[in-house]
């Protein structure tokens, strides 16, 4: 976003006011690189230029920021802005600002508006897209020309013959399926989309245990756990840092990745391809999105200072360079065309442009928290049982918690 201006109806503060904020941290230990020095520098830069507003930020895992910003809302201490993972459980009980509180209307018009649509419940925006993802599938080609695989797999088969070569050549990991809780919803979501699946239908109703969702998972199971062409360890207990840590170490040979794993691999000087994703019958025109969300709570009436300091969080510069530090896609339509143009940035192109298209989480669901709670601890079952039975039972918990979030929303 271009230099922003004070929202169109705040007033100039007249006092001296504190934020509280939270947010996740996208840095790995291992290298040091904590969101801590971003937010502690963004910080100083905005009090020097707005002396009455201080804004504390406490930088947080993404193991527990949920739980805590969850935690001090049911406290009563809500902070004043949150950026983690979830949005739509405060806005269904008015607790949050909108974005039309927030920022101007040519600012809300910057949002990339499949992001900004995810952000919306009943068409209001109360989650500001953060930083964004899209998915593609990875390979290491260095392995596959070792194993005698002479091009990229199209098709579920392909990944199968692969693997199986990949597996004679010696390599640990042919396929890394990483089914265990810390992003078990993604893993299966992105198979389910190969075979034109989903959690959700076109009206936003659960479909878990669909016939494209079974098929895609007994595949799964059939082809890939059951004749070994995975890691060692079961899928329920793998997580996807693991996958991508053999990935990264050369004893991976295929994982579905993001954009900052790109970066890592080639930081690594792993020889990494990255494709569309191979699907049941051919490439698959679908992916998944993703998207961390910023929200400004309404419970200690701080909306000026609230604006100011997201406006100013929103500038391009600013912006852009939190994903530079970490190789993510932009939430705005500004700041995707400079990425776009920019030959650095070259290696995103192929995620910017699957982007407005990809297919989200059903984040504006009350009950998606809770229901992609339960998808994490219970999804990866469908490895060592049948998947359609592990499905079912999904699918009845989750119609089950959407009836509860819906009675339980102010005016239900």
């Amino acid at each position: 976003m271009s230099t922003l201006s004070a929202c169109g109806t705040s007033n100039p503060l007249s006092g001296d006011v504190t934020l509280h904020m939270i947010a996740a941290d996208y840095g790995d230990p291992k290298t040091g690189n904590s969101s801590t020095t971003y937010w502690n520098d963004l910080v100083s830069a905005f009090e020097q230029k707005n002396p009455h507003i201080k804004v504390d930020v406490q930088v947080l895992s993404w193991d527990v920021v949920d739980d805590k910003v969850a935690q001090l809302v049911a406290q009563g201490k809500a902070p004043d802005i949150a950026q983690i993972g979830s949005y739509a459980a405060y806005a269904a009980q008015n607790q949050l600002y909108s974005a039309d509180d927030l920022f101007t209307i040519s600012e809300q018009a910057d949002f990339i508006p499949s992001l900004a649509t995810a952000g919306s419940v009943n068409r209001v925006q109360y989650g500001i897209p953060w930083v964004s993802s899209s998915r593609m599938f990875f390979y290491n080609q260095k392995l596959f020309t070792a194993a005698g695989i002479t091009k990229a797999p199209e098709t579920w088969d392909d990944i199968a013959a692969d693997a199986k070569k990949l597996k004679n050549d010696g390599v640990p990991v042919p396929y890394g399926l990483p089914l265990g809780t810390e992003e078990a919803q993604a893993e299966a979501l992105l198979w389910m989309l190969g075979s034109s699946g989903g959690y959700t239908d076109t009206a936003g109703n659960y479909t878990f245990d669909s016939n494209a969702n079974v098929e895609a998972l007994t595949w799964v199971k059939k082809n890939l756990v059951d004749k070994g062409l995975i890691q060692s360890t079961p899928p329920a207990k793998t997580n996807r840092r693991d996958i991508f840590d053999d990935f990264l170490a050369g004893k991976a040979g295929m994982v579905m990745g993001h954009p900052s794993l790109l970066t890592q691999a080639k930081a690594a000087h792993i020889d990494v391809k990255a494709v569309n994703l191979p699907g049941e019958t051919g490439l698959s025109t679908d992916t998944l999105g993703v998207a961390d969300w910023m929200m400004a709570f309404k419970q200690n009436g701080n909306r000026d200072a609230d604006g100011k300091f997201l406006q100013y969080v929103y500038e391009q510069q600013n912006a852009v360079r939190f994903l530079d530090e970490y190789g993510l896609l932009p939430v705005t339509t500004s700041a995707s065309q400079a990425m776009q143009v920019n030959k650095k940035d070259a290696d995103l192109w192929p995620f910017l442009k699957l982007l407005p298209d990809a297919v989200f989480y059903p984040v504006d669901k009350t009950s998606w928290g809770p229901v992609s709670d339960a998808v994490k601890k219970s999804i990866g079952q469908t490895m060592t049982s049948d998947p359609k039975t592990v499905l079912s039972a999904l699918q009845n918990q989750a119609m089950t918690l959407d009836a509860k979030s819906t009675r339980a929303q102010p005016g239900s």
